[in-house]
């Protein structure tokens, strides 16, 4: 896929700082100066993102258009979880993202972007309430884990492949609950549960339990019934009153 300057999406010279970065050790003052910088980036994550509510986070390709099937079903997704009480989070992007985004504001739903600078830039799609723009992948990621009960990948590539097995991972260490982590897409999913199950189960790479992580479902009702009934039952999530208004004092 090639973008109007004729260059390979994903292919252009990232910033310079950042790509210095994880080169390798550098003076412990550009270091400190970084981490400092790491910091900032995760404070105003938090501040923009502490009132977003119960939100179930959906992965899924920034490139897939508007006439691709699994944009219409992830608009679908967005629509079901918005009518089950949640705030949709994604990435922010297009594709996937921006189709639960619009799904859920479709139903009258309330969204949630965590956007990424990249070499191309990607910028926020239109559907979201809230959204903020991370310099760093793995600070959007904590983002993107932090506040939700529950996630849905659709079909998508090695950005997508990072996130469901990040997730699964917080899981298996126990880093995070058992929150439901659930496949949309039996016909694109089914290879990779095919190689967890037949591969890595059998080498003793993961035990049971670990490959029964994953969900896989074409159902976007089967999908978002299950983890309703996993945040009310299983993790005592209750609906109330939006929180009181942010308090200019603490840069909310």
């Amino acid at each position: 896929m090639s973008g109007t300057d004729g260059k390979q999406w994903g292919k252009t010279a990232a910033r310079g700082d950042e790509r210095v970065f994880l080169e390798g050790p550098r003076t412990r003052q550009r270091e400190f100066w970084h981490a400092l910088a790491i910091f900032f980036e995760f404070i105003r994550g938090f501040r923009a993102l502490h009132f977003v509510g119960p939100c179930v986070t959906v992965f899924g390709s920034a490139r897939l258009p508007e006439d691709h099937p699994y944009y219409a079903l992830a608009r679908q997704v967005g629509r079901e979880l918005a009518g089950a009480g949640f705030t949709v989070m994604t990435g922010g992007g297009p594709g996937i993202m921006e189709a639960a985004n619009r799904g859920a504001k479709d139903a009258g739903g309330r969204t949630v972007g965590c956007n990424i600078e990249l070499p191309k830039e990607q910028r926020p799609n239109p559907y979201l309430d809230t959204w903020i723009t991370f310099r760093h992948f793995f600070v959007r990621k904590v983002m993107l884990v932090k506040y939700s009960y529950a996630f849905i990948a659709m079909p998508g590539g090695f950005g997508t492949l990072d996130e469901i097995f990040e997730t699964a991972t917080l899981v298996q260490t126990g880093k995070i609950r058992d929150f439901p982590l659930v496949l949309i897409g039996v016909d694109y999913w089914s290879p990779l549960l095919a190689f967890i199950r037949g591969t890595l189960l059998p080498a003793r790479a993961i035990d049971a339990r670990d490959a029964g992580t994953l969900v896989l479902t074409d159902s976007v009702e089967e999908a978002v019934a299950h983890i309703r009934d996993a945040a009310v039952r299983k993790f005592g999530l209750r609906y109330a009153r939006r929180p009181a208004p942010r308090r200019w004092w603490l840069g909310e």
